[in-house]
């Protein structure tokens, strides 16, 4: 994203040395299976559709995608890591558009006391995640035996500075 301007609802945004980190550790997170990813550009592109403008067959084509697909749009995996009390901290694409469909989520994670930061590109997020599809959403989830506990740490850390 560089040469673009940010949503300024995406906050706080990490630096750019701080989405290495993020992205290394998520990328991590998939290898030992402590990752769980949100709704994609599939979802995103469904919701722009919609409001781009109204027609009857329109609607009803976005009535039975949310129908079919409406645990990736409104119960997505950050808000069940949220809700379950197993997510570490959440990760969020800032390119998302409408970056409104996201910002339900640090309200929830303030509410149950989680990190979250977002993240310059879903492209990369996607690419971090193991999938070839940009990613809007993540969460890091818990485990007690886990490799990478320290590693969440100190993330956890920087990412709690950059709320000060």
């Amino acid at each position: 994203m560089t040469g673009e301007s940010t949503n300024p609802k995406a906050y706080p945004l990490a630096d750019a040395q701080l989405t290495i980190t993020i992205m290394d550790i998520v990328q991590q997170a998939c290898q030992y299976k402590q990752l769980k990813k949100g709704a994609n550009e599939d979802v995103e592109w469904v919701l722009c559709f919609c409001f781009d403008e109204l027609n009857p067959m329109k609607i009803l084509f976005v009535v039975l995608f949310v129908w079919r697909f409406k645990f990736s749009v409104y119960d997505d995996a950050a808000t069940k890591t949220l809700n379950r009390g197993i997510a570490e901290f959440v990760v969020m694409a800032a390119d998302t558009e409408p970056l409104e469909i996201l910002l339900h989520l640090p309200l929830l994670a303030e509410d149950k006391n989680v990190p979250y930061v977002f993240v310059p590109s879903k492209e990369q997020l996607g690419r971090a995640c193991g999938v070839s599809r940009p990613v809007i959403s993540c969460s890091v989830t818990s485990n007690e035996g886990s490799n990478l506990k320290s590693q969440i740490q100190q993330l956890k850390d920087a990412i709690e500075k950059l709320l000060i």
